[in-house]
């Protein structure tokens, strides 16, 4: 656009020029065709008669060229033109009577302007006079004359090189960063995975000896130890699908058995942890497109926030069908969100600040990582918080139809 632009400024300035031009010739010849000092002393020199003038014909030729290009020069600036030029006066045989005091090479780029002159010098002479200006690096004059045009295109120009230059410096730091912390985040989940199967190993073998009172809590470890391996491998499979080395695959499934175990597993937990839970499903099929872990997941994560940012944890979990969709809300009597902080929430690594402290520890990826999951599922989530009042989840799934 911004060349286009100057493109179009050069042939109006162009445009303009060949006017100026044309009406300052018109002058030219007009003046020179009439008999006047200035024609009377060219006429002298060009015949070499310096009968009249008590002084050589050198001398008489070298004050013609003179006057010749100051009377040229006033012409062009009266109309416009202030560009450098030089002229030859000559006649059809190729013969040159006058040159300007500036010559230019015959091997530069020259732009000229003949004008075969009338009257008294061509009568004088007996021949026809030719009066041809010559203008160098035309191109760059036009430039000059739209300066007002040029500068500020120019500076709008190095603007945009500038931004493009910034945008893709920033783009590619921060998808080095990305990876930097993706690769990070792969090992630690690796190096999690020792402990886990070490705990694991260690229940399997106290549950062989333990008494009646003491299995449940063995059981529920080892629930928790299952569960604990697979956000371990969901994590691995959730930098891999970022980074698009892995393929989510939806199938249909019937995800009501799948949300009441997920709830019941929680109620369990919750008995333990001295947490009120409550949840009531819509008695009837959920088929939807998912791929079940993932989805739940993102929805365990959802449960865990809302357990842990309460003093006295009260969580609800409703599950129904509103038009097209499976809708499942979360609630909780937590701190509550501000406006500012729920559009931030579902940000990577963001977690929300509480002084300089935070009394559960964490590193910001739960939410990320559940807003990810709902996108791949053509799913929306939304969030209604207040400070102090607590906070409500929505999932909404589009639902499958036969």
């Amino acid at each position: 656009m911004q060349y286009q632009y100057l493109n179009i400024g050069i042939n109006l300035a162009k445009v303009q020029f060949q006017r100026n031009i044309g009406n300052a010739t018109q002058e030219i010849k007009a003046d020179l065709a009439t008999q006047n000092q200035l024609t009377f002393l060219i006429g002298h020199a060009i015949t070499q008669d310096n009968s009249y003038f008590n002084t050589s014909i050198d001398s008489i030729q070298d004050a013609s060229r003179h006057f010749l290009n100051d009377f040229i020069t006033h012409r062009l600036n009266e109309n416009g033109i202030e560009s450098d030029f030089s002229y030859r006066l000559f006649t059809k045989d190729s013969s040159d009577y006058l040159t300007a005091p500036r010559v230019y090479d015959v091997s530069e780029k020259i732009k000229t302007y003949p004008i075969e002159l009338e009257g008294y010098l061509p009568l004088a002479l007996n021949k026809r006079l030719i009066l041809e200006l010559q203008f160098k690096d035309i191109n760059n004059y036009f430039l000059f004359q739209l300066n007002g045009l040029t500068i500020p295109s120019l500076i709008f120009i190095i603007a945009i090189i500038f931004v493009i230059v910034w945008v893709l410096r920033s783009f590619y730091w921060q998808r080095n960063i990305i990876t930097t912390t993706n690769d990070f985040i792969n090992n630690l989940t690796h190096e999690l995975k020792t402990p886990v199967f070490s705990i694991g190993l260690a229940t399997k073998i106290l549950s062989e000896n333990a008494s009646e009172t003491q299995k449940p809590v063995i059981e529920l470890i080892q629930q928790q130890t299952e569960r604990m391996k697979i956000h371990i491998e969901k994590v691995l499979e959730l930098g891999a699908l970022e980074s698009k080395k892995q393929l989510f695959e939806l199938k249909k499934v019937d995800f009501t058995p799948i949300l009441e175990r997920i709830c019941e597993d929680f109620k369990q937990l919750s008995t333990l942890e001295d947490t009120d839970f409550s949840f009531k499903i819509e008695n009837k099929e959920f088929s939807i497109r998912a791929e079940a872990s993932h989805l739940e997941n993102a929805i365990n994560n959802l449960l865990d926030n809302a357990k842990k940012y309460s003093e006295k944890p009260k969580v609800s979990l409703k599950a129904n069908q509103k038009g097209d969709n499976l809708v499942i809300e979360i609630q909780d009597n937590g701190l509550g969100l501000t406006k500012k902080e729920q559009e931030l929430i579902f940000q990577k690594y963001y977690r929300v600040p509480k002084g300089n402290t935070h009394a559960i520890k964490g590193y910001g990826l739960g939410l990320s990582y559940v807003k990810e999951i709902m996108k791949r599922h053509k799913g929306k989530i939304s969030i209604e918080s207040d400070p102090g009042k607590g906070t409500n989840i929505k999932l909404k799934l589009p639902l499958l139809y036969e």
